[in-house]
């Protein structure tokens, strides 16, 4: 990069830009309720460098002993009810979540928790009463009313347990403190992204008569939240064609200053079990003005990772018959061309459709920037940070899509994401966990689709398989004025071995790099997926249960637990079920020589109401359909954290029953079973 020539003219050009940066500072409309609701609604905005420049933190309830990473705790994992300080106010106590000088702005408020009793506070511009205040830890438990796209809840969500996501920008000239006053017990996390403008910069602080005041505007943002409204205009270029295996395809864009405002892409594959490798084989690359800006797998580009999966998000959209849609603004100043390769075994057919419109090309355009970085083989234990992305240049932050495989049923997304800019001694946002930062919380979830954040794909239970989220970021872009680094750390429940493949996007002036390359040879690897159960007898038997609370597949899912009380995978109990006598049964459609059951117990009695049964015993259906207790050779145990075995006299049947005699006052469980 040119960055030693005309020394004396980029001196000259730095001090008259600062006095131009000035003057724009004085000038500019200040910022408000409604200027940023009208900025969150304009995707035109992100694809400029901020007029009035700010930067953007996190302010969360991480763990306390990160420090640094070459010191102990960087992975400490205790990422709940911590605080800044404690505050005395009239006789209360108030844990101190934020406080950040201003001018600036909260513009994402993430927490979640359980039994929320206690009251939430925001003060403004050093104010002894609050603006805001909720009546427990929850945003949706308060005076702001503002629809459910600006304010939403997590999955699962109840008045007394789970989270919620407040987009709703809160503005302030002065100051900003969040605080909590605990009326109740229960582990407390939280996010809280703010904006600090430029010092001199006008803001006008929030108050909540401002909320009916931009009632039209708000409605107006959750209509289009939900629908965002297509470009209308500009022009259609098109590519509709079979692209060989090997080859590319290339569709240049009008000349002269420009923007893409839309781009729309369907695959087609004449083999349909080669979908998923075939659609992540095809690659996007974006040339503009000779600068090659991005190359990403096609359904990695649009978020929908691996494979096809429904996604409806601000900036992309992704339906079920395969078309994919996104509307990036990507602005350029001279030329633009949009290629599609095809690194697959096989040929495809491409339909491509992009509209441009006429951009003013000025000191604050940027190109937009996209990267993919995939590694599989990646362990979870020991703990690490793994890294999506580091970016030299200057621009902004615009958000990200993660594709993972987990190969067993166990929680993966402990990790917190730590991002550093500008070379920051520590990094500005650091994160509560995976799932906290793409929008959720008390993984695992089901789908997801909400504006900015998105859960499109989980395969089986406790994440198993393939997971596929995104974030976008609008208001909580971050901006970078030479470097970004976005880490997050590898932690599971249970040692695994994942394969992350993450997307980043991302807007920068000309000639911004990263350290992430084209990797063709990883995305034309083969898409992995969860091997077939062995066809054991009690895989293939039909099971029934005498009352399941839970999961009946979970004992034959040939997923062994750490411990009796492990949940992770999931468990068969009799709860409510108390001092009964229950069973579990059996059968195939042909008879089977069986000799021996080993069961695996579960028990949750430190806190929960299973515990070990008093006793068990395996019975087989002989030739007249009766059932009859089989000649056990060694004993029934009956043991925790453990397989309990019993042999016995070789039987053939089509069926065998195990009769579970509960304790008195007490249910029980089940995790495992083998029949051999």
């Amino acid at each position: 990069m040119m960055r030693t020539k005309f020394t004396l003219t980029i001196v000259l050009l730095t001090v008259l830009g600062s006095c131009l940066l000035a003057d724009a500072v004085i000038a500019a409309p200040p910022v408000s309720l409604e200027s940023l609701l009208q900025e969150m609604l304009d995707v035109e905005s992100i694809a400029r460098w901020p007029q009035a420049e700010f930067t953007c933190r996190q302010a969360s309830s991480y763990d306390r002993a990160k420090v640094a990473p070459d010191k102990p705790g960087w992975f400490a994992n205790n990422d709940y009810t911590q605080y800044i300080r404690v505050e005395e106010h009239e006789g209360r106590k108030e844990h101190v979540m934020m406080d950040a000088a201003g001018p600036g702005a909260i513009v994402r408020f993430w927490l979640t928790g359980w039994q929320k009793v206690g009251v939430l506070r925001i003060y403004l511009d050093g104010q002894t009463a609050p603006a805001l205040t909720f009546q427990a830890f929850d945003l949706l438990q308060g005076d702001l009313k503002v629809g459910t796209l600006l304010a939403h809840a997590h999955p699962g969500y109840t008045p007394n347990q789970g989270g919620n996501n407040l987009y709703f920008p809160i503005p302030y000239a002065r100051h900003c403190k969040v605080t909590w006053e605990e009326k109740g017990e229960g582990q407390r996390y939280y996010q809280i992204n703010y904006r600090t403008y430029a010092a001199g910069t006008a803001v006008q602080t929030f108050a909540l008569p401002q909320v009916e005041a931009a009632r039209g505007l708000i409605d107006r943002a959750n209509r289009e939240l939900e629908a965002p409204v297509p470009f209308a205009g500009g022009k259609v270029a098109s590519l509709k064609k079979e692209i060989a295996a090997g080859a590319e395809s290339s569709l240049d864009l009008p000349g002269g200053q420009g923007a893409v405002r839309a781009l729309e892409l369907r695959l087609e594959f004449g083999d349909p079990r080669e979908l998923e490798r075939a659609l992540r084989s095809v690659i996007v690359k974006l040339t503009f003005d000779d600068e090659m800006t991005a190359w990403v797998p096609a359904t990695d580009f649009f978020g929908t990772g691996v494979g096809i999966n429904v996604l409806r998000s601000w900036y992309r959209n992704v339906s079920a018959d395969g078309t994919m849609r996104c509307r990036w603004v990507m602005p350029y100043a001279k030329s633009a061309r949009v290629t599609l390769e095809n690194l697959g075994t096989q040929p495809v057919k491409a339909t491509l459709a992009v509209t441009t419109s006429p951009w003013t090309w000025d000191d604050r355009s940027m190109h937009f920037y996209a990267a993919w970085h995939h590694e599989s083989g990646l362990k979870t234990q020991p703990v690490r940070d793994w890294n999506y992305i580091r970016i030299s240049g200057r621009g902004v932050y615009a958000g990200d899509s993660l594709a993972l495989f987990n190969p067993i049923a166990t929680w993966y997304g402990e990790g917190d994401e730590k991002i550093w800019v500008d070379g920051e001694s520590f990094p500005s946002h650091v994160g509560t966990g995976t799932e906290d930062y793409y929008g959720y919380s008390y993984a695992p979830q089901g789908i997801i689709q909400t504006p900015f954040s998105n859960h499109v794909r989980t395969d089986k239970y406790m994440t198993q398989g393939w997971n596929v989220m995104s974030r976008t970021r609008q208001l909580d872009g971050i901006p970078f004025g030479k470097t970004l680094q976005f880490d997050i750390e590898l932690m599971s429940w249970k040692p695994t071995t994942l394969t992350y493949a993450a997307t980043t996007y991302w807007y920068a002036f000309p000639g911004a790099t990263s350290n992430i390359p084209p990797q063709p040879k990883e995305a034309a690897l083969p898409i992995p997926t969860l091997a077939e159960p062995m066809a054991t007898l009690t895989y293939k038997s039909k099971t029934t249960a005498s009352f399941v609370h839970v999961s009946l597949d979970a004992i034959k899912d040939q997923m062994l637990p750490i411990s009796s009380s492990d949940t992770s995978n999931s468990q068969l109990d009799f709860w409510p079920h108390k001092g009964t006598t229950e069973w579990l049964q059996f059968e195939w459609d042909k008879k089977h020589p069986a000799s021996g059951v080993k069961i695996y117990w579960f028990d949750d009695s430190g806190g929960g109401q299973c515990k070990l049964p008093k006793s068990w015993k395996a019975l087989y259906r002989d030739d007249g359909g009766s059932w009859q207790e089989v000649k056990n050779s060694t004993p029934y145990s009956v043991e925790i954290d453990k397989l309990n075995e019993v042999k016995f006299e070789a039987v053939t049947t089509d069926a065998i029953k195990l009769e579970i005699e509960l304790q008195k006052d007490w249910s029980a469980g089940v995790q495992e079973v083998i029949i051999e």
